[in-house]
């Protein structure tokens, strides 16, 4: 492993206005302690749970019914796995992953992952601003193209935020996760879904990986997209991050190992959540919008769809489309904070670039809404476009993942890095093999869209 030319981490602390700066008690209940620790897995579930994902997964439940259950709860198993690699790695090493890579992979290396994870911020940025806009569009009427431009806006309302401390960001992100859970799972209840075919949606099937099958919509293509807004690529960095958050003696190795005991329950029960909101997610796109595939692959037509009754059946009303909207607004804004954060995170851990935090967010968001203003130029601002720019913008996270995988897996595997805290041998060759797994149905999708 390549040594580090000069000690950036010991001049610079990962998001060092936030760094360290929540106590936690040193001699308390279990209840205590991971009710203090409890909040940074609510920022990294808000990744599992962004626009980029309700487009993908409700086409998948009414292309497929509940057959890509599976791929959700099995990405959900890896996002737990990777995350606490990654929440792992920013504890132990005081490092986030942007930092250990600028410090420890040779610098060809290192620019290439940092371009790509760039790109992948600009995909990510992308669904959440389109999220938004809709929504917004939906909810007030307003010109589509004017609500994508007011989520600059809320560049500001994360600046606000930070000022208000690390508790107060994670206090509202939590709130809002809340309302997004609580809406979907009434929205799921009165479709009344079939309890036997989510049974059975959830165990594994040959059938996802037809290789026959090509499109936008084809199982594997599906599937691949649900993966790439389960398991985000951006996610990694900010959970090394904002790991780091709390307080650690990193004289007393008992407060590390208990840090990252508790730093695992947190991340595990949010991300839980998440799993719970997108099998809400692609289980209403199959008890209410079977066989309507071609009618919802947009949000506006998702919206209209819960109140026709030709479409959502007797359940139909506006107060479901108004939930919808609030829902999808709620999720952009939430996906705003992280998307955000990350951009600064990834900024200066690769290139070593202090930049005031209104500027590094200005430009991310500026980057990400590139894409819309070429897309809205070429094809005109059609909603049905932009949700198809959404649905390939997660695709390319999953052809993005193994870029960000592979340098996790092998720095917490290292026992120069991690000490006691290295990956079991076992935990090692899992996560090996879903990469490479991974990386091998990416070229096959990468070889399909280009036939």
């Amino acid at each position: 492993m390549e040594s580090p030319k000069n000690n950036y981490r010991a001049n610079k602390a990962s998001l060092s206005e936030v760094n360290q700066s929540v106590a936690v008690p040193e001699t308390a209940s279990f209840w205590r302690t991971l009710k203090a620790f409890i909040g940074p897995g609510a920022l990294v579930a808000v990744g599992y749970m962004d626009p980029g994902n309700w487009i993908t997964s409700v086409v998948g439940g009414a292309s497929y019914k509940y057959l890509l259950l599976s791929v959700v709860l099995i990405s959900s198993l890896m996002a737990m796995q990777l995350q606490q690699m990654a929440g792992k790695l920013g504890i132990v090493t005081r490092q986030d992953l942007a930092q250990a890579t600028a410090n420890h992979l040779p610098a060809w290396l290192r620019y290439i992952l940092f371009v790509i994870i760039e790109l992948a911020l600009m995909a990510t940025d992308l669904a959440e601003v389109i999220g938004s806009g809709i929504a917004l569009h939906l909810l007030f009427g307003w010109p589509l193209m004017l609500s994508i431009f007011v989520t600059i806006l809320d560049v500001f309302l994360l600046l606000g935020l930070m000022k208000l401390g690390f508790r107060k960001i994670e206090a509202v992100v939590s709130t809002l996760i809340m309302t997004i859970l609580l809406i979907f799972v009434y929205l799921t209840v009165i479709s009344q879904p079939s309890i036997s075919g989510i049974f059975k949606g959830f165990v594994p099937s040959a059938s996802i990986f037809d290789l026959q099958q090509t499109g936008a919509n084809s199982k594997l293509t599906l599937a691949l997209g649900i993966i790439g807004a389960t398991v985000m690529p951006h996610n990694l960095y900010l959970h090394s991050s904002i790991s780091q958050t709390r307080r650690v003696d990193y004289d007393n190795p008992e407060s590390i190992r208990r840090a990252v005991r508790f730093m695992t329950w947190d991340s595990n029960i949010q991300l839980s959540l998440a799993f719970i909101v997108n099998s809400l997610l692609l289980i209403l796109g199959a008890a209410l919008f079977y066989g309507h595939a071609s009618e919802i692959s947009a949000f506006a037509q998702m919206y209209n769809a819960l109140a026709d009754p030709k479409i959502a059946g007797s359940v139909a009303s506006g107060l479901l489309s108004t939930l919808f909207a609030v829902a999808l607004l709620t999720s952009g804004q939430n996906s705003t904070i992280t998307g955000t954060l990350t951009g600064q995170i990834v900024m200066e851990g690769f290139v070593h670039l202090r930049l005031p935090q209104w500027f590094i967010r200005l430009v991310t968001r500026l980057l990400a809404l590139l894409p819309v203003i070429l897309a809205a130029l070429i094809w005109g601002s059609k909603e049905k476009v932009l949700d198809q720019l959404i649905v390939y913008s997660q695709v390319f996270l999953s052809l993005a993942l193994p870029f960000s995988i592979f340098p996790l897996i092998y720095f917490t595997s290292s026992k120069k890095l991690m000490g006691e805290h290295k990956n079991a041998i076992w935990n090692t060759a899992l996560a090996y093999g879903v990469a490479v797994i991974l990386t091998i149905l990416n070229i096959k999708l990468i070889i399909d869209l280009f036939q």
